[in-house]
């Protein structure tokens, strides 16, 4: 399997990769069109603030590029937010490929949401073999509604998208690659897609 992480310089490559290589699995780090496309599979980390990454997506026109792409896609944290619409965080155009907002936690809890926290409401192939209630890790500090897209929730205190699917778009708010087992399966779940 030809497997690409978007190499754009605003993700969390490197614990991406050791959980891929955990898992026996190569993959390339690229911000190359044809080597994008060509992929059988596409990862897209982040990590950071939405306008800078935003900055660095159009700065290498992947903003233009991944919209297109047709191949299974899986965005992970702020590679999740990226694929809405418009963020609260610097109220930045994303890239506008899954038609959601991004705001941010308006509670009296500590924010960023920073920690383990339960996966509920699981509806999707990415999640066969974990069980309701799982744990996955968190640190962000703005989350995507609930929606018709909507495939996991956590609540914080209020219920937000743990993950989303769109088409060939598949995201996770929470960080599979510092998951632990839980992470692994999601992980191997979407290479099996």
């Amino acid at each position: 399997m030809d497997l690409v992480i978007v190499d754009y310089k605003a993700g969390n490559v490197q614990s991406v990769l050791f959980a891929l290589e955990r898992l026996g699995v190569q993959a390339t780090l690229s911000s190359d069109f044809e080597t994008i496309q060509s992929a059988d599979k596409v990862i897209f980390p982040g990590v950071g603030e939405a306008s800078s990454a935003m900055a660095q997506l159009k700065a290498r026109n992947l903003d233009k590029l991944l919209p297109t792409l047709e191949q299974p896609f899986f965005g992970v944290c702020l590679g999740m937010q990226l694929l809405c619409q418009h963020s609260e965080e610097g109220d930045t155009d994303m890239l506008g490929i899954i038609p959601l907002p991004v705001k941010r936690f308006q509670t009296e809890l500590k924010v960023p949401h920073m920690g383990w926290n339960q996966l509920e409401k699981l509806q999707s192939p990415l999640f066969g073999g974990i069980a309701e209630g799982e744990y996955a890790y968190y640190v962000h500090s703005y989350y995507v509604p609930v929606s018709e897209h909507t495939i996991a929730q956590t609540s914080y205190p209020e219920p937000f998208s743990a993950a989303l699917h769109y088409k060939n778009f598949y995201a996770a708010q929470f960080h599979p690659e510092k998951s632990g087992p839980a992470g692994s399966q999601i992980i191997k779940n979407f290479l099996a897609l």
